[in-house]
């Protein structure tokens, strides 16, 4: 007997029409996603990954930017070997560059949280004194606030006018050795404005519920600040002290500015960055440069896995969960 048609199969139907134009719809938005993202696409590959394949192949080489692609020879690990074993200037600017970071990104750190527990309170002109605080991190690392701070650093600068003015003699602090290098330091310590306001942003996340809680069973400022408000900020320091750590290491226009592109004076502010601009750009060694410039990314990478590494003992989140 001829099945009636509600007693047929249905398994063999087609798909409904409007989940055929979703799936049609979903096609769609992706590929419009891929062409609004393929100029960010294009970009990275032309500008970065490519640089950065083709120094790594130029890193085995003896290239010199100055001879012809034809005359270039892979000597294999010699640019490493010669790093490790036969360039005392190479450890030298390694020490400079740890002794920078070491000293400014904490020094940085405290200034920018300091300042952002003045400046979380409600009190008039608050917002005027942010934006001042804030103001020289957007000079970022310009020449003409290298040129600024050489000048004012320098023997007939305004420091030493300063210092007149209390009977104190200076002399030119970024022209001694046993000085310039502090004076980078500072400079880094100035532009606190940045990690400020990652403060300022964190601070404002504390329940003030703790506080009050804390001033019921006695607790002091002091006491407040290491029980409270350090370990509720602990993520936010955890994200400056990564990013103020690995742009530490990255310093590059400042002490090219303030040393003229050589690193003096004696090499005191000759910078792991700044070296290996000068063995690529005037010494034209760029395969020795290559190399220099991925041992640099293998240590800022190692580095950043021990801070990760590291956090998870000190970093405290909100919801119990120290990753």
């Amino acid at each position: 007997m001829a099945l009636t048609t509600t007693e047929r199969p249905t398994r063999h139907l087609a798909r409904p029409p409007a989940k055929r134009r979703a799936g049609r719809g979903t096609r769609r938005e992706g590929v419009a996603g891929y062409l609004f993202l393929s100029p960010w696409l294009l970009g990275l590959m032309a500008i970065t990954a490519a640089p950065m394949l083709m120094s790594l192949v130029l890193s085995f080489t003896n290239y010199d930017i100055l001879s012809e692609w034809s005359e270039l020879q892979f000597i294999g690990f010699d640019n490493y070997r010669r790093m490790f074993t036969e360039d005392p200037t190479f450890w030298h600017s390694v020490q400079v560059t740890v002794v920078y970071a070491l000293v400014a990104t904490p020094l940085k750190l405290a200034a920018a949280l300091g300042v952002a527990l003045l400046l979380s309170r409600n009190m008039f002109g608050v917002g005027l004194f942010r934006g001042l605080f804030y103001l020289p991190s957007l000079l970022g690392g310009s020449v003409a606030l290298g040129i600024v701070w050489f000048t004012m650093f320098n023997r007939d600068g305004s420091f030493n006018s300063f210092l007149g003015l209390f009977g104190i003699e200076g002399e030119g602090w970024v022209n001694n050795p046993d000085y310039a290098l502090s004076t980078l330091i500072l400079l880094a310590v100035w532009q606190f404005g940045a990690p400020m306001v990652i403060f300022l942003a964190g601070l404002k996340q504390v329940p003030q519920e703790l506080y009050e809680a804390a001033a019921v069973d006695g607790a002091g400022a002091v006491r407040r600040f290491f029980s409270i408000t350090l370990p509720m900020l602990s993520p936010v320091i955890f994200f400056n002290l990564v990013l103020e750590t690995i742009h530490g290491f990255q310093g590059f226009t400042s002490a090219f500015v303030i040393s003229g592109g050589t690193g003096g004076p004696v090499d005191s502010t000759l910078m792991y960055t700044l070296y290996l601009y000068i063995k690529g750009f005037t010494d034209y060694e760029m395969g020795y440069a290559s190399a220099l410039a991925w041992v640099f990314l293998a240590a800022v990478g190692l580095l950043t896995v021990v801070l990760f590494t590291t956090g998870r003992f000190w970093v405290h989140y909100a919801d119990g969960d120290d990753r």
